[in-house]
């Protein structure tokens, strides 16, 4: 069975490099407040997801996704949705889709309260859903580490990421020049972190354990 992460990965690349040369279908599917309010165009909550504004920020999520969501290796399967089919079982990958499903909606929320009035905010990509991953990941693994082909040799925590992650998009959020929901990061990471709690509680323990055991 192909895991729901690659295929979240084959759908967002596909659509997204369509749009690229398609404006007409990109402006279609782009994420505006104004337009979901007013127009009715309610699909953008979901669409905007499957739509970047350029291949770096395609790259960058879709890297993120597949490094937090599943890989394979000869020791076994790693990543969030390998953790929630252990967890789970046959169920694990319904949560986890349904962890993206939500990140995606939960992270519009601050669009629409600061823009629903403002008909020249659109927005677009899967930061919402991204960081739901990347921060449910961290809570259940916060001390496991990542290393970089560009960073040889140096092991970055995963809660390190996510505080860079986070760090770098408050930067591009004050900047403000692109049409990159920057603060649905901010959204996507409290429902990954409270989407996790809710269906596995056990993890608030776990995650206190690994403290302790890292500082005392």
């Amino acid at each position: 069975m192909i895991p729901a992460t690659y295929i979240i990965i084959g759908i967002t690349a596909a659509i997204s490099i369509w749009c690229f040369s398609n404006r007409e279908l990109k402006y279609k599917l782009t994420f505006s407040p104004y337009a979901a309010k007013h127009h009715k165009r309610w699909y953008n909550v979901f669409t905007h997801a499957f739509v970047h504004a350029d291949y770096i920020h395609l790259i960058f999520n879709l890297f993120v996704l597949y490094s937090f969501g599943y890989q394979k290796s000869p020791l076994g399967d790693y990543g969030l949705e390998a953790d929630f089919l252990r967890f789970f079982g046959s169920l694990g990958t319904l949560w986890f889709v349904l962890l993206y499903i939500g990140g995606i909606l939960f992270a519009t929320l601050p669009a629409f309260y600061k823009h629903s009035e403002n008909p020249n905010y659109l927005a677009v990509g899967a930061s919402g859903a991204v960081s739901a991953v990347l921060f449910s990941s961290i809570i259940i693994h916060p001390f496991e580490s990542l290393q970089f082909i560009f960073l040889p040799g140096v092991p970055i925590y995963f809660i390190v990421f996510g505080v860079l992650y986070l760090a770098y998009e408050i930067y591009m959020s004050k900047r403000g020049k692109d049409n990159i929901a920057h603060d649905a990061h901010f959204s996507g990471a409290i429902f990954g972190i409270l989407f996790t709690l809710v269906i596995r509680p056990e993890t608030l323990t776990e995650l206190i354990e690994q403290i302790k055991l890292q500082f005392l």
